[in-house]
């Protein structure tokens, strides 16, 4: 189950391929692109810290086809490489940190116990976010493929983006603390359901057969000997 559906997915890379049609021409490298697609996100959670939230919004949402954007030109232009996937999943920590650092900030500002709560929410959503992205890579290195869960990366930059541009603070804020809440609570789902799956096939592994044990083992051996690849659509 996914909250974003897979013909939304491909519709907006149909919208946004004549865009890395056009960067593909000019020769404009996937890491640039990554670089600057981190710098927007920077720039977005800032936003967000100064209390902005339907500029901050509107900013992050506009700029997010970056984080696709790299994938593409760099499948286009036959330029993936083990350093690229490295250097983008990197660089989405730091804007998921910034992003969700600056809702935190902002809360930070707001009196009463509902700032304070909500701080404490977002910093257990950036926490949520990093192991949902951790537990993945780690299966991979496992030779484990742990592809699943609620929260892909594109539903996460969707529920930081879209509902504050066009909600803000709407409610007195309600529906900024409703999706934060949300969002944290999908997180640790998505994290429990990848450990879960982990462990599934770990189980399985270990309970076979000799043979099939020892093709697991060499597949899995093959998997991380393998050069990463940037892929389309990113999901972590």
């Amino acid at each position: 189950m996914r909250l974003l559906p897979d013909w939304l997915k491909r519709g907006y890379l149909a919208l946004i391929s004549p865009v890395a049609e056009w960067l593909v021409r000019r020769g404009v490298r996937p890491n640039t692109i990554t670089t600057v697609g981190t710098l927007c996100s920077v720039a977005g959670g800032i936003i967000y810290g100064t209390g902005h939230i339907r500029t901050g919004g509107w900013f992050l949402g506009l700029t997010a086809l970056f984080d696709v954007l790299d994938g593409m030109v760099a499948r286009r232009t036959n330029q993936s490489s083990p350093f690229g996937a490295f250097y983008d999943s990197t660089l989405d920590r730091v804007a998921d940190g910034f992003v969700l650092g600056g809702l935190a900030v902002f809360f930070s500002t707001r009196p009463g116990w509902v700032g304070t709560a909500m701080v404490v929410v977002c910093i257990l959503g950036l926490i949520g976010t990093f192991v949902t992205s951790y537990t993945r890579a780690r299966a991979a290195a496992l030779g484990v493929d742990a592809h699943v869960g609620l929260l892909q990366r594109p539903e996460r930059v969707v529920l930081l983006s879209a509902p504050q541009a066009f909600f803000g603070l709407a409610l007195g804020g309600l529906v900024l603390i409703a999706i934060i809440v949300l969002l944290t609570v999908i997180a640790w789902i998505t994290a429990a359901q990848r450990i879960a799956a982990v462990h599934a096939a770990v189980r399985r592994d270990e309970s076979g057969p000799p043979t099939v044990r020892a093709l697991s083992e060499a597949g899995s051996a093959l998997r991380r000997s393998a050069p990463a690849k940037r892929v389309i659509a990113k999901g972590e």
